[in-house]
């Protein structure tokens, strides 16, 4: 995507690092995209339930994205000039690095779940240590996975200097600052949520010397420092340009798709689910939580998010078991649903909200000789939304107060299957366009570092568009809708007590 020939002033620079692939976003001083560019790299599994990347696969991809996007930007022979560059990236993962910040082994992913014991440590913790927390347990956290490596790979774990997050490691590489933020260190199990700092308690009980965790930046769009010569040369750019600290690629694509206030929210189907609503402070749960509670990329919000994680990766799994195209898959939307369709579990991977639970597993069920193709293709489709309706309703009773969800995420372009999530809702949804969200608002974070704008500006900027019309649930399917997801949840819970 390329922005008008008769543009003027200077272009933004967004740096989104996720699982699979980086991609880059110029924008205007108007949050216009002027070009964007994504490169892959691999996510490697050298045993099972382990998921870790060698971060200079993560640099390689930046300067070729970088480069490509901001060639693609550039105007007649004219070349764009990047006043500031934002960063957004993939939560929850650990890269251990050396006192020059050199990583030491490949970084370990938030899919990885190899820190299962390191759970278990978290739990016997006392109750008012896991209040500070105000998080689920998860052993894909940056907390749980230090504690996995300090136990196993003590000889590795001896030389490291830092631990950082992902993106941390790449603002490393752009700037020579070694350092984290909040919205990043919020989601790590060792951050004290009201007291908004490293809790050195936990780390301790984990075998962690705090002397690992990096100084705190105070905020997503704080100047973190300038882009260093030796950076500058790889990725084409001009040294000493202003980098912003960045931020989670959560909270950065709510920033990007202008959900900042109480009363907004967000629904995202991708590879996952993902709901998402911001709260004016941290309000930690007084019972096991089962929603996520970070910091915002704005300088003072927060959000609470419930993450599903079994979305459109599960339907892909569905459409591929029957050779079913996706316009196949989401047309049986259309089918009615009787007393007696099947119901299927989508719990290939396990789940996070609201069962938490790393055991659970994916089914059919209720099944007849009358079922054929098309009940099968719909069962799934209706256990993906009846997925989305465990998290949303996890998260109206942590306080949620959104009344219409944005709905955004490659999952939900087809007008039927719209009309099934809303019906199972039982919610409003407004359909969104949110190209390169957390890219948009990763540059956006760049412009303030820049001092082009002020929070409030930056706000201003962004306003999704419209990707149709708002969604009205059928009240009429109420009934039903609560019937099915009471058996949902009867034949999951059945199926946990058998395992």
């Amino acid at each position: 995507m390329t922005g008008s020939s008769d543009r003027t002033g200077p272009a933004l620079l967004g740096i989104d690092l996720g699982t699979s692939s980086v991609k880059a976003v110029v924008i205007d001083a108007r949050a216009v995209t002027l070009a964007q560019a994504a490169r892959p790299y691999a996510v490697d599994h050298p045993h099972r339930g382990w998921s870790q990347t060698d971060p200079s696969a993560w640099w390689h991809a930046v300067v070729d994205a970088v480069r490509a996007a901001v060639g693609d930007a550039a105007v007649g022979d004219a070349d764009v000039d990047i006043a500031g560059i934002g960063l957004s990236g993939q939560m929850h993962g650990v890269v251990l690095t050396d006192q020059g910040g050199q990583p030491l082994r490949p970084a370990v992913l938030w899919s990885d779940s190899r820190a299962v014991p390191q759970v278990d440590r978290y739990r016997s913790l006392p109750s008012e240590v896991l209040r500070r927390l105000a998080n689920p347990l998860s052993p894909g956290m940056f907390g749980p996975i230090l504690g996995w490596l300090a136990a196993n790979e003590p000889h590795t774990f001896r030389a490291a200097r830092w631990a950082l997050s992902p993106k941390d490691w790449i603002r490393f590489r752009l700037t020579g600052v070694i350092a984290s933020e909040p919205s990043d260190a919020s989601a790590t199990l060792l951050y004290d949520i009201p007291g908004e700092c490293w809790d050195v308690d936990v780390a301790h009980e984990l075998g962690i010397d705090p002397q690992l965790l990096p100084t705190m930046l105070p905020y997503a769009a704080a100047r973190s420092g300038t882009l260093l010569a030796p950076a500058a040369d790889q990725l084409g750019l001009t040294p000493a340009i202003p980098v912003a600290a960045g931020g989670g690629d959560t909270a950065v694509a709510a920033l990007g798709a202008g959900i900042v206030s109480a009363g907004q929210g967000l629904l995202t189907i991708g590879t996952g689910i993902q709901i998402v609503t911001p709260e004016a402070q941290p309000v930690p749960p007084n019972a096991t939580p089962v929603t996520h509670l970070y910091r915002a990329a704005t300088d003072n919000g927060w959000y609470r998010m419930a993450a599903a994680l079994n979305g459109g990766a599960t339907l892909d799994w569905v459409r591929d078991l029957f050779d079913a195209s996706w316009a196949e898959l989401y047309a049986t939307a259309e089918h009615p649903v009787a007393d007696d369709s099947p119901l299927f579990l989508p719990h290939l991977t396990g789940e996070r909200t609201p069962y938490m639970d790393t055991a659970l597993r994916g089914s059919w069920a209720y099944l007849d000789p009358r079922h054929g193709r098309t009940d099968m293709l719909r069962a799934a489709l209706e256990g993906v939304a009846l997925t989305t309706r465990a998290a949303w309703i996890a998260l109206t009773a942590a306080g949620c107060s959104a009344t219409t969800l944005r709905l955004a995420g490659g999952g939900t372009t087809t007008q039927a299957w719209r009309q099934m999530l809303a019906d199972t809702l039982q919610v409003e949804l407004e359909p969104i366009d949110l190209p390169a969200a957390s890219g948009r608002g990763a540059a956006l974070l760049g412009g303030r570092a820049a001092g082009l704008f002020d929070e409030s500006r930056a706000i201003a900027l962004v306003s999704p568009s419209r990707a149709g019309e708002s969604l009205r649930p059928d009240r009429r399917s109420a009934p039903r809708v609560v019937e099915r997801f009471d058996r949902f949840e009867r034949l999951l819970h059945a199926l946990r007590g058998a395992t």
